[in-house]
């Protein structure tokens, strides 16, 4: 049945952009509007574009207490994505709007990433590739992913799915998570020790945190430089978990083998050195950015706009 009293907004705008989800939202409610102008909606614009509309898809817009109390029509966001981070659930509750969210359904397109970054760095992919395009022809040395010891710091939905990934390279794992995860380690024989254990003992360091106050720059110079020197940092979670200037000294000064970037602090990286450096890889936000994730976001979203149910 659809539903053609609630009046609904979309301010995303890979979800405007993609025909399937729009023909399956329309299926379901009548009045919808969408992000056809590919606007990067913030602050007054962002106000005015869910002026007036009981519910709405976000997906990286901010959502707080100021917004909230200029749209006192809205009910109900429900979140395209998987992070929380931009939005105030305190400033949610105040004004008694309801989130609608599942976590965890692109773990499979971030997890991949993950693997597709590890072996790329240990084999020196991204730099042979540069140094091929500007006429340099060498062999680079490098080494394998599998019996390598691979820290995660957040075991959570994606944590978890690149345990499983990682089965058939034979790694050993670590964990760091402020949650237990009692009987998934023993399943499949991960050693949960604190970050500092962590840092020091693993090839390769994978971030898998929201961002909040006891995340925010958890990897500080002091903790990452215990690091081995041949290890390897990736961070596909949320920009701001780690320094990143601190990071770029490290890969320059050969005190960190590499690493590799989807999310930072601010984006676009202003940071022209750091992404020019032969060690580093870069990416845009792209890790949830597979057809098979953003289908499973989308619907996810659509469900989501139930939670008033």
């Amino acid at each position: 049945m659809i539903n053609t009293e609630s009046k609904l907004a979309v301010t995303s705008r890979s979800f405007s952009k993609n025909k399937i989800l729009r023909k399956e939202l329309l299926q379901q409610y009548k009045n919808v509007k969408f992000n056809d102008d590919g606007l990067k909606l913030q602050g007054n614009s962002l106000i005015d574009f869910l002026q007036g509309c009981h519910k709405a898809i976000t997906a990286l817009e901010v959502i707080d207490d100021d917004l909230l109390t200029k749209l006192p029509d809205l009910e109900l966001i429900s979140k395209y994505g998987v992070g929380l981070d931009m939005i105030d659930m305190q400033a949610m509750h105040k004004h008694n709007v309801k989130l609608g969210w599942t976590g965890g359904v692109n773990r499979r397109s971030v997890s991949e990433l993950v693997i597709s970054f590890a072996i790329s760095l240990l084999r020196h992919v991204s730099e042979s590739h540069r140094e091929v395009l500007s006429g340099t022809w060498r062999q680079h040395i490098g080494g394998h992913l599998s019996g390598r010891t691979v820290g995660i710091i957040g075991c959570g939905f994606v944590g978890q799915d690149l345990v499983k990934m990682l089965q058939p390279f034979q790694c050993t794992i670590l964990a760091n998570d402020i949650k237990k995860h009692e009987d998934f380690y023993k399943k499949y024989n991960i050693k949960a020790v604190e970050k500092e254990e962590l840092l020091a003992n693993s090839d390769v360091v994978t971030l898998h945190t929201p961002l909040d106050d006891s995340t925010k720059n958890m990897l500080t110079a002091d903790r990452m430089s215990l690091m081995k020197p041949s290890a390897i940092l990736i961070n596909v979670a949320r920009g701001g978990l780690l320094d990143e200037n601190a990071l770029k000294k490290m890969l320059i000064d050969g005190r960190l083998g590499g690493a590799a970037l989807d999310v930072f602090s601010i984006e676009p990286p202003e940071d022209e050195e750091l992404l020019k450096l032969a060690n580093f890889i870069v990416t845009p936000h792209i890790g949830g950015s597979a057809n098979e994730a953003i289908m499973a976001m989308g619907r996810s979203a659509i469900e989501g706009l139930d939670a008033d149910k």
